[in-house]
């Protein structure tokens, strides 16, 4: 069976689109607020790795908001490979009309709606009747196709809505001109047994079903949303809606890497195709953990570090007879490389912005410059320079782009036999400005200088460290939490000086902060 969409033309059952919400969804999770430069950052690489649908954001939630959906729409949604660029509504007239000016640049633009249809927040938090539910979802469709060809209606909360009333309102939907019918599992409620039921029953019972495309958006509190998803498509789903990382509310969402590649590797079962160019994947993840703060867990299909790492011998044994054996994917087809010795303190600035073209990074001169200029000094300080040392030199460098403190140098006296003492330079809104403060220890005192130099409330709650590479002058990873009002960030930073990167730590988390601080989420935010 066939249906014309608006934005993708015929299609057919084979094809399942990607809807990447990492821009909006995914960043909702507690910490995990990007500003404006790291989301475009985000969503060129979501265009690169193929999402056919992209998320930009919600963009009545706030001024940033908006601004983000606006910016994505008039860079990102301007390039021939564009995706679809979305933007999150409620079912009211204010909301629709924010998301159509912010998409108003896009090649190809989507406006999302979403209203809870389950009985507890159509009583609770929308203290609506079911009737009131449907003449708002038809009001605000009927507004959003003014503005928009390609509308999605996504029913919040839709696997514990009652049956008969979900596909009154499925149905009304369809007729007020929604294109894509999203049935989400809101709080990850269900099991894979009742995605099946549910969208069998929608597709039985609502008329006009076969001209729509069905969607699935499945949350991870009982850890089945990649199960769910692949469940849904099973039962008739031709849209995923994921996440890099599966970052997103609580749990998290269905996790894009995870689903794509079950789809690849499983073709016996699951016989669908899709634009994911999966080599990127890797990348990706990466990119979004240094963006966020948030590394993935070692033991993360996929993109985990031992994803595809083999300690029991008799593994082991089997991996060097053949990879087969224990590995049912090839690290290579998701991005994973050997780790090599890439260039040294000779090494020139062509070389290296080759090896940077050869690991996914287009930059611009001056962040070419920056970055080489810190390249010469890792190289100087380090006696073997790898792939993944460039790359969190690099990613440390570009993602503190357009942030409103940032670090220019600290001298530390430490020892045993007096109070640690930093000096410490910073550079804030272009000024820069100067501090020294003494600590219980060498990053205690860091910390202090940078709370003299820019003051602020926050508190510390989490400190770590790992490296990078092995060795002992492998590049430290830091990662600090900072939380405030109830909200909380993470900052990362990478040096050789494990000081330095606890510094760069400590600012990358405070600028975060600082983003957060202008968002403010509106009431009955969803799906």
């Amino acid at each position: 069976m066939t249906i014309e969409h608006p934005s993708f033309g015929t299609l057919d059952d084979s094809r399942v689109i990607i809807f990447d919400t990492t821009l909006r969804d995914g960043e909702q999770s507690p910490g995990f607020s990007m500003n404006l430069s790291e989301k475009i950052r985000m969503a060129e690489a979501l265009t690169e790795l193929g999402v056919d649908v992209l998320e930009a954001g919600f963009a009545i939630a706030s001024p940033g908001d908006f601004e983000s959906v606006k910016s994505i729409a008039e860079s990102v949604g301007q390039r021939d490979d564009t995706p679809v660029i979305a933007s999150l509504a409620r079912a009211g007239q204010m909301d629709v009309l924010r998301a159509a000016e912010a998409l108003k640049a896009a090649k190809r633009r989507r406006i999302h709606i979403v209203i809870a249809t389950s009985d507890l927040h159509m009583r609770v938090k929308l203290r609506l009747t079911p009737d009131e539910v449907i003449q708002q979802t038809v009001d605000s469709i009927t507004l959003a196709r003014q503005h928009a060809d390609d509308v999605e209606w996504s029913a919040e909360d839709a696997t514990r809505s009652d049956p008969d009333f979900l596909c009154r309102v499925v149905e009304a939907a369809i007729r007020a001109g929604a294109t894509t019918i999203n049935l989400p599992d809101t709080v990850g409620y269900a099991l894979p047994a009742d995605m099946v039921r549910m969208f069998a029953d929608v597709r039985n019972r609502v008329p006009g079903i076969e001209r729509v495309v069905l969607s699935t958006h499945n949350h991870n509190d009982l850890g089945m949303g990649v199960a769910n998803t692949l469940a849904a498509i099973e039962a008739g789903a031709r849209q995923v809606e994921t996440t890099i990382n599966g970052i997103g509310e609580r749990a998290g969402n269905a996790s894009l890497e995870e689903i794509v590649m079950a789809i690849r590797t499983r073709q016996d079962a699951i016989p669908r195709r899709n634009n994911i160019k999966t080599t990127h994947l890797l990348r990706l993840s990466k990119l979004l953990a240094t963006i966020t703060g948030f590394d993935v867990q070692p033991n993360k299909a996929i993109v985990g570090r031992n994803a595809f790492a083999h300690e029991a011998g008799i593994h082991q044994d089997g991996v060097l007879k053949d990879a087969a054996t224990y590995e049912i994917m090839t690290p290579e087809s998701v991005g994973w490389k050997t780790n090599s010795l890439v260039l040294g303190k000779h090494s020139g600035r062509a070389a290296f912005r080759d090896k940077l073209n050869t690991l996914g990074y287009n930059v611009g001169d001056n962040q070419l410059n920056d970055a080489f200029r810190r390249f010469k000094d890792l190289a100087d300080r380090k006696k073997v320079v790898f792939d993944d040392d460039v790359v969190a030199l690099v990613d440390d460098e570009v993602m503190r782009d357009h942030e409103r403190v940032r670090f220019v140098s600290l001298d530390l006296h430490a020892g045993s036999k007096s109070p640690p003492r930093a000096e410490l330079e910073l550079e804030v809104d272009g000024v820069v400005k100067s501090g020294v403060s003494s600590g219980d220890g060498p990053v205690d005192a860091t910390f202090k200088a940078i709370q003299a130099i820019f003051p602020h409330t926050a508190n510390l709650t989490l400190f770590s460290v790992g490296a990078v590479t092995e060795g002992t002058d492998a590049q430290a990873r830091t990662t600090v939490r900072l939380e405030e009002n109830g909200k909380m960030v993470d900052g990362q930073g990478a040096d050789t000086d494990t000081i330095v990167a606890s510094a760069r730590a400590y600012i990358h988390a405070l600028n975060k902060l600082l983003v957060k601080r202008e968002r403010t989420e509106p009431q009955a935010l969803a799906s």
